[in-house]
C-alpha cells in the first residue's frame, strides 16, 4: 500500500499551491529512442500533438522540434492551458514566446489558452527547430475537452504528453475516443482501473520502455515547496527537481523491449537456486486458497515450465512480452470476478483478522488470498494472472 500512498500524495502536490511537475528532457529522449530503434520511421510524416503544454517549460515541445526534421515530421502543435483555468494557483510568468511578440496581452494570457505549431523554417537560418514555432492564442482555456482542442486531436497522428495524473482516465478515453497513437505518463496505479487494465490484457495498451522501478526526476518551479512525502534531489543538473516513484509510460506505439523474453528457471530449479528467500528452500510454490493458480512474489521466480495459471508481481508488466506470456486477469475487485466468481471464504476471513490482517475484508471479498507455511491467511498486494504460451519442458 505504500506505493498507492506516494501516488496520492503525488495527486495531492499537483492540486496544490505553486506545485507543476515537468517531465526532463534526458528522460524523454530515452524513451523515444526505443521506438526509433525498433521502427525509425514511427513520427515520420506525421502531426503530432503536445496537449497540456508549454514551450517555455516543456521538454516535450523543444525536444520535438529540435528533432523535427531527423524525426521527419509534417507538423507539431503544442497547447498549453490558461493560467486562470488551472484549479491551483500559481506565480504564473508569461513566456518569452508571448512577451516578444505583438500580439502578447496580459488578460488573453490568464484567460486563454495558446497554440503552437511548428511546420516550416520561419527564420530562413536553413533548419526547422524550436526557434521556427509560431502561435497565438486559442479561443478558449485550452481544455482538452473543449471542441478546440477536441479538433486538433482529430486531426493528429499521434498524441504525447505527461498529462494531470488525476485526469489519466479522462484523458486517456479522451484520446481513444479517436482511436489514435499516444505515449503519455501516469503513475503506476492506473493498470489497477478497470479500463486501464482491460487495454492491457486485449493488447490494445502497454507499457513504454522505461523501466517504472527507477522512478523519474521532474522538474518544478523555482518556488516550489519540498515536502518530507517526497525523495527528492533539490538540484540535479542545474534544476530543481523532484521524484516521483512508481511513474510509467503508457503506450500504443511498438518498441523493442516489449518483445524481449525473460530468462527464466525452472520449477525445480527456482526452489533450489532462487536468490529470493520466499521461494529458496520450500518444497513447492504457494496455491491460492480461492482460485486455481501459484502465487509468484517475483517475476524472476516465474517458473518456466510451469503451465497453469500465476499470480504475478503488478511489476511484471514492464517486462512483459505478448510472444512469452497471456494475460488472464487481475486478483482483485470487479476484474476478479471476470474470472472467478469466487471469494474469500468465511473461514479464511477470519484466520486473515486472527493473523493481524488490517482492512475492510468481509466473506466472498473479491481478492487472492492463500495460507503461508506458518498457517497464516495472507492477501497479497495486487497480482496479475499470467500463463505460459509455451512453457518449456
Amino acid at each position: 500500500m505504500e506505493q498507492k500512498a506516494k501516488n496520492n500524495n503525488l495527486y495531492k502536490a499537483k492540486t496544490s499551491k505553486k506545485d507543476e511537475f515537468y517531465t526532463q528532457y534526458h528522460d524523454i529522449e530515452k524513451e523515444i529512442n526505443a521506438y526509433l530503434e525498433y521502427n525509425p520511421n514511427v513520427f515520420r510524416d506525421k502531426i503530432i500533438l503536445l496537449p497540456c503544454d508549454d514551450p517555455e517549460w516543456s521538454s516535450f515541445t523543444k525536444y520535438f522540434a529540435q528533432n523535427f526534421e531527423y524525426f521527419g515530421l509534417k507538423k507539431l502543435i503544442s497547447t498549453s492551458y490558461a493560467p486562470d483555468s488551472k484549479n491551483y494557483n500559481t506565480n504564473y510568468q508569461p513566456s518569452l514566446f508571448e512577451v516578444n511578440n505583438p500580439q502578447y496581452d496580459i488578460k488573453k494570457t490568464k484567460k486563454n489558452g495558446k497554440i503552437f505549431t511548428l511546420t516550416k523554417d520561419k527564420t530562413g537560418d536553413g533548419k526547422i527547430d524550436v526557434n521556427d514555432l509560431e502561435w497565438h492564442y486559442l479561443k478558449g482555456d485550452g481544455d482538452f475537452n473543449s471542441p478546440e482542442i477536441k479538433k486538433l486531436r482529430d486531426d493528429s497522428d499521434i498524441i504525447i504528453t505527461n498529462p494531470p495524473f488525476s485526469l489519466f482516465r479522462d484523458f486517456l478515453n479522451w484520446i481513444l475516443e479517436e482511436k489514435k497513437h499516444f505515449l503519455i505518463i501516469g503513475n503506476i496505479n492506473a493498470i489497477s482501473y478497470t479500463d486501464v487494465f482491460s487495454l492491457i490484457k486485449k493488447g490494445e495498451m502497454w507499457l513504454g520502455s522505461t523501466n517504472f522501478n527507477t522512478g523519474m526526476y521532474f522538474k518544478v518551479p523555482p518556488d516550489f515547496i519540498y515536502s518530507s512525502t517526497y525523495k527528492f534531489e533539490k538540484e540535479k543538473n542545474g534544476e530543481k527537481v523532484n521524484r516521483v516513484p512508481g511513474v510509467c509510460w503508457f503506450t500504443n506505439i511498438d518498441h523493442g523491449r516489449r518483445h524481449v523474453q525473460l530468462k527464466l528457471q525452472s520449477m525445480s530449479d527456482n526452489l533450489k537456486y532462487s536468490k529470493h528467500k520466499e521461494i529458496k528452500g520450500k518444497k513447492a510454490y504457494t496455491k491460492y486458497d480461492n482460485y486455481d493458480a501459484i502465487d509468484v512474489p517475483f517475476t524472476l521466480a516465474i517458473p518456466s515450465d510451469f503451465d497453469g495459471i500465476m499470480g504475478v508481481p503488478i511489476t511484471f508488466l514492464d517486462k512483459f512480452s505478448p510472444e512469452q506470456f497471456e494475460i488472464i486477469g487481475q486478483g482483485q475487485g470487479n476484474l476478479f470476478r471476470e474470472i472467478s466468481p469466487k471469494g474469500l471464504s468465511k473461514k479464511f476471513v477470519e484466520d486473515y483478522y486472527k493473523a493481524g490482517g488490517t482492512g475492510s475484508i468481509k466473506e466472498d471479498h473479491p481478492v487472492l488470498g492463500y495460507y503461508n507455511e506458518n498457517g497464516q491467511a495472507i492477501i497479497p498486494y495486487m497480482r496479475i494472472l499470467i500463463k505460459h504460451k509455451k512453457p518449456t519442458k
